[in-house]
């Protein structure tokens, strides 16, 4: 079709159109040739219709090619979409009609372009907007507005000055301290052949128990613990002694271990163990003990077992030791036979193979047992004592506590009843604290 037979424009706009359309040719074929740095929108500024919607259809494939080369600052800040009822086929849009009939409202350009078209050539009209809202969303026409270039300075970042700081290395401590002490009234219970003598009653006795332990969380672990424990009594049937003490111990269980395995150690234990006061029988001036007399050291090697069961409710240690020395000593000559010794020496050297278990069962947060056994023997001899302690905590400063202490110990005199046994219980209330 010949521009002179289609004659969209009446008049003398015929040259105009000639002219516009070779230009564009050559601006959509040959885009090289207008650098992307000089590149501008034409703007022909005429009251005429047709010659606005030139410019704006020449504007419109301007951008078209600038979105596809993307070389135009134009290009990257407009968008392409809304010049797309330029290059569609010629469509009726409902509200381009609606705006020119409404009194408030004002057409834009693209709006003023499309409704010449619609009054003076409907027949080029050959899509309406129905049509394409059944196909998909309908593109409704924008009016293209410019903005002017934002240049964004960007500042790269600084790095920041240098502040002095104090740096603080914190030592780490492997040493971990504890205690357990309580006073309590009590109602007590010995054998007749205890070996410190004593006698049933009621009475009232102190503990302190200390302990430092070292752990470096490597190889080396080394446990130290001291038990103090002392009691007075009254008794009506001895006329010769008012007071006089009941429970008497001091004791040191030192125990330095090389780790072996996750839970194993090999390990060196001392055992240490006398008592503070001197202990007669009852309406007697006869010394059944005295301080350092007895004094039992034994000295084991051997390995050693970290208990930590149910959930760190059961916790200690088991030591067995093959190869182990005890070394017993009496300060009176008189109580040397009655402590295994031979008549007339001081001290007594043996070995054997020893073993020690101590534990801590936590049933609940009031209730505990506290368990030592002990055991030495030398194959002809043997030593066992079993200390079980049951604490029952009414609160933070006030408990009941239950002890049960059978003991062994075939060295000594034989008794006619018990033979080489003897026992110790005693029940009590009174002041507790833990630490």
């Amino acid at each position: 079709m010949s521009l002179k037979r289609l004659n969209i424009f009446p008049g003398n706009h015929q040259h105009v159109w000639q002219a516009t359309l070779f230009f564009l040719l050559v601006l959509t074929l040959i885009p090289s040739l207008a650098p992307a740095s000089n590149q501008r929108r034409f703007r022909v500024y005429t009251n005429d219709g047709a010659s606005k919607f030139l410019h704006k259809y020449a504007d419109s494939l301007i951008i078209f090619r600038d979105s596809l080369y993307r070389d135009s600052v134009h290009a990257a800040s407009m968008k392409p979409m809304e010049t797309a009822p330029y290059f569609l086929p010629f469509t009726f849009y409902e509200n381009v009609a609606g705006n020119a009939l409404s009194i408030d409202k004002k057409l834009s350009d693209t709006d003023s372009t499309l409704l010449a078209f619609y009054l003076n050539h409907p027949e080029l009209v050959i899509n309406t907007q129905r049509r394409l809202e059944t196909t998909g969303p309908v593109i409704k026409p924008k009016t293209i507005k410019e903005s002017p270039t934002e240049i964004i300075e960007k500042t790269l970042p600084q790095e920041p000055d240098r502040q002095p700081i104090d740096l603080v290395v914190f030592k780490p401590n492997f040493w971990n301290f504890g205690g357990d002490y309580y006073l309590q009234f009590m109602q007590n219970y010995l054998s007749g052949n205890w070996y410190q003598g004593g006698e049933s009653n009621y009475s009232m006795m102190g503990s302190v128990t200390l302990s430092a332990n070292y752990n470096n969380k490597q190889k080396v672990k080394w446990d130290n613990k001291l038990e103090m424990k002392f009691g007075m009594q009254t008794s009506k049937s001895d006329s010769i002694h008012s007071v006089k003490p009941t429970e008497d111990m001091l004791r040191y269980t030192g125990k330095l271990g090389l780790q072996a395995a996750s839970k194993w150690y090999y390990t060196f234990q001392l055992i240490a163990q006398t008592q503070w006061a001197r202990h007669y029988a009852s309406n007697s001036k006869t010394v059944k003990s005295d301080l350092f007399s007895p004094l039992n050291v034994n000295l084991s090697v051997g390995m050693d077992y970290s208990v930590n069961w149910l959930k760190g409710r059961l916790k200690g240690s088991f030591h067995l030791a093959p190869f182990a020395y005890n070394f017993k000593y009496v300060g009176r000559l008189a109580l040397s036979r009655n402590n295994g010794i031979d008549s007339g020496h001081h001290s007594l050297h043996d070995f054997g193979s020893q073993t020690t278990i101590d534990l801590t069962w936590k049933f609940s947060d009031n209730i505990s047992w506290k368990t030592r056994l002990y055991g030495y023997t030398t194959y002809k001899r043997m030593e066992a004592e079993w200390e079980n302690t049951f604490s029952f905590q009414f609160n933070r400063y006030l408990a009941t506590k239950i002890f049960l202490y059978p003991r062994f110990d075939d060295g000594r005199t034989r008794d006619s009843k018990l033979g080489y046994w003897m026992f110790r219980e005693y029940f009590s209330v009174g002041f507790s604290y833990s630490i």
